[in-house]
């Protein structure tokens, strides 16, 4: 048996009894559920870094508006497909005031969350010209926007921007784009996992080629506003979230309502598509759909094939919640800045004890802190370095399943470690590095 923080017998029993050739390459899901066996078996409370998910109570105004919904009767109601007027009339404000971008009432569509915008975007977009294959991703990124592709049965291609930052980036951007073969480009920003940020010219670059190159950007701003390096948060004045949107006519914007509102619960997001995007013309989509206008087939084809329309309640919980940011009565992101608080403590201890951080720099500006950090340590790659940790009571994920080249980085999410545990993390990360000694 080892000494280590949690029962080494236990770990290796529920590894074992899981069938894990490797938690180094499990799922997410499949570490969440390994995780919670070794707590139930041991009653030792893991550093839970694995799942990104928010770890605040859900915003009070969306809960009142959605509760006072449902006694109104909307519950018996089917929502209109394209979203209810109060919360098309809020996206239009929102995005105005905190991107700075003008967008037509129609092109504002809430969704299923973004993951619904995400897999509606593909559907749509990819199919727009019969003679391209599918999405370039920016890496690294969220894993189950590939598994879209895929099951759309979609041909995407992918680079790790960690050595295309800046001035690079448009020599290799341009080098997949002038194929031909490419219809959409897909990225965060704030990125999952890494959470670096691009900056205005990287922006730039991207907005310019995909109008020399007529492609259209699909635009993950899942962690709005979330850089806290820079307030974004009052409506209508800079500085506004950047934004691809100020360099191409060819975009399409995903929000959330799951980290900036904590109200993931409810999966409510919205698709915002540019007026030229929404009124282009493909003749190429009539091969799926009734027409070959862009924003009808996104909604009268993709939307509603997927959905029929997003929850009802929820659609007016988000419209409460985007009125009081866009009037000014709640500040967008003060609820969310303890995520970047806690990473900043978090980054410290880990550094203190050996590990790097991965991902740490926007160019030449240290990386923000805030719901995810990377980490690796000496000597170790991803999946053996996961492998080792579960024996300390710490869980993340690789980033390898990311779409990241970095071998040995590994993602943590900050957002369900509370404070109370920080001890319990130096304490284990002490023991590892006592255990682990870097020569």
């Amino acid at each position: 048996m080892r000494n280590t923080p949690i029962s080494s017998e236990i770990v290796s029993g529920k590894i074992k009894e899981g069938g894990f050739d490797s938690v180094g390459r499990a799922s997410i899901r499949e570490i969440k559920k390994l995780v919670d066996e070794i707590e139930k078996a041991t009653g030792e409370k893991y550093i839970r870094m694995e799942m990104g998910v928010p770890g605040l109570p859900p915003n009070k105004i969306g809960v009142k508006a959605e509760i006072e919904a449902l006694k109104a009767g909307v519950a018996a109601i089917y929502p209109d497909i394209f979203g209810i007027a109060p919360l098309k009339h809020e996206i239009k404000r929102f995005v105005k005031l905190f991107l700075d971008i003008d967008v037509d009432e129609q092109g504002c569509i809430p969704t299923v969350g973004s993951m619904q915008g995400g897999f509606a975007s593909f559907m749509t977009v990819n199919r727009m010209y019969k003679e391209r294959e599918g999405t370039l991703f920016i890496d690294p990124g969220f894993p189950v926007h590939k598994q879209q592709c895929r099951v759309l049965g979609h041909n995407y291609m992918s680079f790790d921007i960690y050595n295309y930052r800046g001035d690079k980036l448009k020599d290799k951007l341009e080098s997949y784009l002038k194929t031909g073969k490419v219809s959409s480009i897909l990225y965060s920003n704030p990125n999952n996992p890494s959470w670096i940020c691009f900056t205005e010219q990287e922006l730039q670059i991207i907005g310019e080629l995909a109008t020399k190159y007529n492609v259209i950007v699909i635009e993950d701003l899942a962690y709005f506003g979330m850089d806290f390096r820079t307030d974004y948060s009052i409506a209508g004045e800079p500085p506004y979230q950047p934004t691809v949107a100020n360099y191409t006519d060819n975009w399409i914007l995903l929000i959330s309502s799951s980290k900036v509102f904590s109200y993931a619960g409810q999966r409510i997001g919205v698709m915002v598509i540019s007026n030229k995007v929404f009124t282009t013309k493909a003749p190429d989509l009539k091969r799926y759909y009734l027409s070959d206008d862009l924003g009808y087939a996104m909604v009268y084809g993709s939307m509603y094939v997927l959905s029929s329309g997003v929850t009802h309640s929820a659609q007016y919980a988000l419209a409460a919640m985007l009125k009081a940011v866009n009037d000014g009565e709640m500040n967008l992101t003060e609820s969310v800045k303890e995520y970047g608080e806690k990473a900043k403590v978090m980054k410290k201890l880990f550094t203190d004890n050996g590990f790097k951080i991965v991902y740490d720099t926007d160019v030449d500006r240290p990386i923000a802190d805030g719901f995810y950090f990377t980490f690796s340590y000496p000597g170790f790659e991803a999946e053996e370095l996961l492998n080792e940790l579960i024996y300390y009571g710490i869980s993340a994920i690789s980033l390898l399943i990311t779409g990241s080249e970095r071998k040995e980085g590994i993602r943590a999410c900050t957002s369900l470690v509370q404070r109370e545990q920080f001890p319990d993390l130096e304490y284990r990360l002490k023991k590892f590095h006592e255990d682990h000694p870097v020569n």
